[in-house]
């Protein structure tokens, strides 16, 4: 009697879902002793971490991505200081006809604030923002040209609705961000409170490019344009990152990267005389240099 052989089958997964996680760790150190020319010794760190989470069928493309980002910096003679903090969600479903175009009906959502308090230092007895103060969302429907193979994205949305939201009093009563602030009698009570959160509905265009312009360095682009229908209409709220990763191996990389922030709503605020004074809105510039550790799972 012939005797059946077991046949293995391998396992093949029939998920849609592609999960992609990186972490990453920037040190950077400096020390000085005796040194002639002087300096100041000091040790920085940056923490940053992106996981997306994307389902791809046939003619639909679901991508959610999560970016978080926090770093620290000690000088000798002075407190640790924050140098960067950011927590960044993104969910985009997009949805097409056919599989020759490259064109979806899509919906957006994105969702940023802090993790912890900001400051205008010296001064770490006044925060001027705080986790959820602010914090931005963006909810719209348009249309989005999505090119995998060139990792090339545009999306357009003739409606979308942020929301602004301060949910620090203190912070409220000032009309930091934004914010309809308190009003105070001549003796200085407080009458009113300052509202906590500010809805616009707009215009949305964002752009999402990367690419290898060189042997192992990479540029990715992203781009986000606002603007209200109502209050100022064609006053554009931009938000536009650069990046150029240097891969050095699997573990090992270089970045460079700038962000230009600009919000009418977000004011300046200077310290005059002892006093923090709030003036207009002004460009936002921030650069950064690293080397450091990534892993990839």
């Amino acid at each position: 009697m012939a005797v059946a052989k077991k046949i293995d089958i391998p396992f093949i997964s029939m998920s849609h879902w592609i999960n992609k996680n990186s972490v990453g760790i920037d040190l950077t150190q400096i020390a000085f002793v005796n040194w002639n020319a002087g300096g100041t010794s000091s040790v920085a760190g940056l923490f940053t971490g992106t996981f997306t989470r994307t389902r791809s069928d046939i003619n639909s493309e679901w991508i959610n991505e999560l970016i978080v980002k926090y770093g620290l910096n000690k000088q000798d003679g002075l407190d640790m200081r924050k140098t960067d903090d950011d927590f960044r969600f993104n969910s985009t479903f997009g949805y097409r006809q056919d599989t020759f175009s490259n064109w979806y009906f899509s919906a957006k959502f994105n969702f940023r604030t802090q993790f912890t308090d900001g400051y205008k230092y010296p001064d770490t007895k006044n925060p001027i923002s705080k986790t959820f103060a602010p914090a931005y969302t963006f909810l719209g429907a348009g249309a989005d040209y999505f090119n995998k193979e060139k990792k090339f994205d545009v999306y357009i949305s003739p409606l979308t609705l942020k929301n602004t939201l301060v949910l620090d009093q203190t912070l409220a009563d000032k009309g930091a961000f934004g914010m309809v602030k308190a009003t105070y009698d001549a003796e200085g009570n407080k009458l009113t409170s300052g509202e906590k959160s500010r809805t616009e509905v707009g215009i949305l265009v964002t752009n999402y490019y990367k690419k290898e312009v060189w042997k192992n360095i990479t540029w990715e682009n992203r781009l986000s344009l606002y603007t209200d229908y109502i209050n100022n209409f064609g006053n554009i709220d931009v938000d536009w990152k650069m990046q150029l990763d240097l891969i050095v191996n699997q573990h090992v990389k270089a970045n460079i990267g700038s962000q230009l922030i600009y919000d009418d709503d977000v004011k300046n605020i200077e310290k005059i005389d002892g006093v923090q004074v709030v003036s207009g809105a002004k460009v936002q510039l921030k650069q950064s240099l690293g080397i450091g550790m990534v892993y990839n799972f």
